[in-house]
Order: C-alpha cells, then structure tokens, then sequence
C-alpha cells in the first residue's frame, strides 16, 4: 500500500467505529514481528528508538532526521501496516513542523504524534513535564494540518501533569477546532479522569496510552472502547519484553557459556530467516541465476 492508502486505511477504521491497538516499534524487525502477528497498525515510538537507536532516555536526545530515517525504513519493510511515527513537539516552531509533516510523508508514514510539552521533552509517563503556552502548540498543530497531504494527525497534550486535568481538556478542545484527526491526554491516572476526558470530548478519536507500570490504569481494547477510547498506543510493550528476553539470555550466556539447555527459550533459526524474507531471497536469487 501507498503511505496515502494506510492514511485512508487507518481513517477508515476508526471512522467506522472499529479500535486499532497499535504496538510500538523502532526498527524493521519490531515491525515484521506486529505485521506477521496480524495487527493493521504499528507506532513507531520514540521512547523506544532513542533507547535502542541512540542508548540513551527519552528526554529529547533524538533528531528530526534521525526519526525519520528510522520512519522511512520501518515502513518500506511493512507494506502492508499502516505506521503512525511519534514526531515529539514537532522539533521547532511551526516552519520546523511544516517540514517534519514533509519528511514524515516521504519516509511513508501513516500519521503522527504532535505534543505541546518544552523542549527536550521528556516520556509522558515521566514527571517534570512542563507545557509550551497553548497558542505555540496551537500554530504547531496548524501548521501541520494545514501543509499535509494525507497525514492522520494527533494532537498529544502533556498538561494533565504539568498544569491540571482541567487545562488538558481545554486545551484538547482547542487542538480538535484545529482540524487534528484525533486527541491524546498524556497520563490520565484514573479510570474516573478517563471518563471526564472522554465525557468532554465525545465526537472525536480519542487515543489512551497504556504504558505497562505507568500512570494510566492498564485496559483492554474493550475497556476503553467503552470508556470512548478507540486509538490505542501499547508503545512499549514489546521493547519491554524484548530487554527481559535479552537480558536473561545474556546472562545465561555468560554464566554457562551455552544456551544449549535453553533452546526451548529461543526463536527457531529457520524462524528468524523466513521473518526477514530469506525465501523470497532465494526465489529470486534463483530465478536469476
């Protein structure tokens, strides 16, 4: 699929009340494992590509160029995934936004994440946020709805932890008069703030956050389809899993010099070579020999 027809994809499925949980990424493999899994969408989220791109936090280390250069490869490998690519606070002011709306679609990109914190930002689940003043986020948020093509933008607010629950919502109704396709209050951290979020927003996509040990409750699609939520970010559930596997598997590998007792622990090597397409490899390699 074109990055225009993942953008109609994704607008389609929530536009007919359908909820698209999608898991976060941060490299071609990530993604070939939630496309082969069977999800329409990914996230490609920049907590976890600034752990596993750059080895460092969330907290503003990652570059507009180097997003889009993990963007643009995570969606030529996943043709058929619609990929929603986090792009911070857009990295400057709303000329800078203009051309993260550029780079974004020409890497293939689906939608993206918008938010209002200062810069360097920080994870939404971290404390010591603090927000830009509404009209800066606002011209962002114009800005990229205004220079578009097709690009599923969501307005992301961090207010309900730098300011109040109150100021987030107002603020979400100002980005939705904006023209976004969708809205995200940062960190609620009750089911009862979820309804008030959903309660004041009722005619358009609202996105939860569910960040495993992190401030919001930890709901299923169907909970939050019933609390109004139907976009639905699992962004680090499987870069979590991943470090677990990994972390257990090297320190096996260093106690006992082998993995040979733990086999049943690990991916089939036959496995791994059909996921990144060695088949296809040797069809053609074949085929042109």
């Amino acid at each position: 699929m074109s990055a225009q027809t993942r953008a109609e994809d994704l607008r389609n499925r929530l536009n007919s009340g359908e909820s698209v949980l999608m898991p976060g990424v941060w490299d071609p493999l990530s993604a070939l494992i939630v496309q082969q899994s069977g999800f329409s969408t990914a996230f490609v989220s920049g907590f976890a590509v600034s752990g596993t791109l750059l080895g460092r936090p969330d907290v503003g280390y990652l570059t507009q160029t180097e997003m889009a250069e993990v963007a643009q490869r995570v969606c030529s490998s996943v043709p058929t995934l619609n990929v929603i690519v986090d792009a911070d606070t857009g990295y400057g002011d709303p000329m800078t936004v203009r051309r993260t709306v550029e780079l974004w679609e020409q890497a293939g990109a689906a939608g993206l994440f918008l938010e209002d914190q200062v810069w360097p930002k920080k994870c939404g689940h971290m404390d010591g946020k603090q927000v830009v003043p509404r009209e800066d986020w606002l011209a962002r948020l114009r800005a990229a709805c205004d220079h578009r093509e097709y690009l599923y933008v969501t307005a992301r607010t961090d207010a309900r932890a730098a300011v109040s629950l109150d100021e987030a919502i107002e603020r979400a109704k100002m980005a939705r008069d904006c023209g976004v396709d969708a809205l995200f209050v940062e960190a609620p951290q009750s089911v009862e703030e979820m309804e008030a979020i959903a309660n004041a927003l009722p005619d358009i996509t609202l996105v939860a956050n569910m960040v495993e040990k992190g401030k919001t409750p930890l709901l299923t699609p169907s909970e939050l389809a019933e609390l109004g939520f139907r976009l639905i970010v699992s962004p680090l559930s499987l870069l979590l899993s991943a470090v677990q596997a990994m972390s257990t598997a090297a320190q096996r590998l260093a106690d006992v010099g082998s993995l040979r007792t733990y086999l049943a622990d690990i991916a089939p090597f036959d496995s791994f070579t059909d996921l990144v397409g060695l088949p296809d490899h040797l069809a053609n390699e074949k085929r042109y020999s």
